[in-house]
């Protein structure tokens, strides 16, 4: 089923008097609720309905405060679940509606052993970030200790989505350039993917054009316009993982935000530039059902340039652009003396999506080299 896209406060306005919803379940981020503009628009449209809010702690999501929020659902019993904020919020959402919560459920996400059951209810997911592009994705993460897991399945893909770009206008510029870092590497990643289709694609490669006009100036000089491409592009980088899912540079870049506090867009453009530089320069070595060396054309064409050095230094400038940190050194990381935790936090499932195949060693080469 298609999950129709809404643009404007109109739309959600006559949604919720369609629906005709009483009782409705909030998820988001305290701040970030304030903040957006999301409390004073949505005061007006929850007059006359029974609310029950939940604004998340943790920075990342993780495995008690997603048991606070199931069962949290559980006592509201809500007819609508709305997620409002970033990935890790409407993540929350996705899960806590279809996760059947049971007798040691910590080693049943481990082992992939989880059971997804019927939803309370539907879920609306409104991003405050331009991003992720959670709010079309069928999967969905959680952190058990620190390492990251993958919930997947049709069932916890949210129903209906609202892109409604003045809710990113008071956005913090540290978090535009990391959450919209994301999505250009969500698209670069997906279009080398192992599982890449035609359609995913045409997603890709549509979300990395409308990223790379509109990226720095939503970062530096905000608009409605550029704000509302980059949740465009944003929301078309999660349609295209959806299908090919991430790969090595977002499968390592995990651990550098649960073990040192590197927001998720800024870890994964750590990671990047040397796993596209890598995978390149083995393209002979390629385990895929497509020529790696060609497709990485595609990638040359969106940032105009000739050659793997100069996507290098392009996406480099971007960088420094949004003064996204690169160096290991500046931000406190000491490769040598962490990477037994790094690879310990690496997400194997989309390690394997590499078109290249990795092991540890190639790993801590990648990322030591300059």
């Amino acid at each position: 089923m298609k999950n129709p896209t809404y643009t404007n406060l109109g739309d959600l306005e006559n949604f919720l008097k369609a629906k005709n919803i009483k009782n409705v379940f909030i998820i988001s981020g305290l701040n970030s609720y304030v903040k957006s503009g999301a409390k004073k628009i949505m005061k007006k449209f929850l007059l006359n309905k029974k609310t029950k809010f939940f604004f998340k702690k943790s920075t990342l999501p993780e495995i008690n405060e997603l048991k606070r929020i199931i069962n949290s659902i559980k006592d509201f019993s809500p007819d609508l679940i709305i997620a409002i904020g970033g990935g890790s919020v409407i993540d929350y959402a996705k899960i806590a509606n279809s996760l059947e919560l049971s007798k040691n459920v910590e080693q049943k996400i481990i082992n992939s052993e989880y059971k997804l059951k019927n939803n309370f209810c539907d879920i609306v997911a409104i991003p405050t970030t331009a991003g992720s592009g959670a709010e079309v994705t069928s999967t969905a993460v959680i952190y058990l200790d620190n390492k990251k897991y993958s919930i997947e399945g049709e069932a916890i893909k949210p129903k209906y989505y609202f892109l409604i770009p003045s809710l990113l206008r008071n956005l913090k510029k540290t978090i535009k350039a990391s959450s919209g870092f994301d999505a250009i590497s969500q698209s670069i990643e997906s279009l080398l993917s192992k599982r890449s289709t035609k359609s995913s694609i045409k997603f890709a490669k549509d979300s990395l054009n409308l990223s790379l006009k509109n990226y720095i100036n939503f970062v530096k000089k905000p608009s409605k316009q550029n704000s509302l491409n980059m949740s465009y592009a944003a929301m078309l980088s999660g349609k295209a993982i959806n299908i090919s899912r991430t790969i090595a540079p977002h499968a390592v870049s995990y651990p550098f935000s649960s073990l040192f506090g590197i927001s998720h867009g800024h870890a994964v453009s750590l990671t990047l530039n040397k796993f596209l530089k890598f995978n390149f320069e083995n393209y002979s070595k390629a385990d895929c059902n497509f020529n790696l060396k060609l497709r990485y054309n595609l990638i040359f064409e969106a940032f105009n340039v000739k050659n793997i050095n100069e996507l290098n230094e392009a996406i480099n400038k971007i960088k420094s652009q949004v003064n996204l940190v690169s160096d290991f050194k500046k931000l406190g990381i000491n490769i040598d003396k962490n990477y037994g935790r790094i690879i310990d936090g690496t997400n194997i499932l989309r390690l394997k999506n590499n078109p290249i195949k990795l092991d540890e060693e190639d790993i801590k080469q990648i990322l030591l080299k300059k």
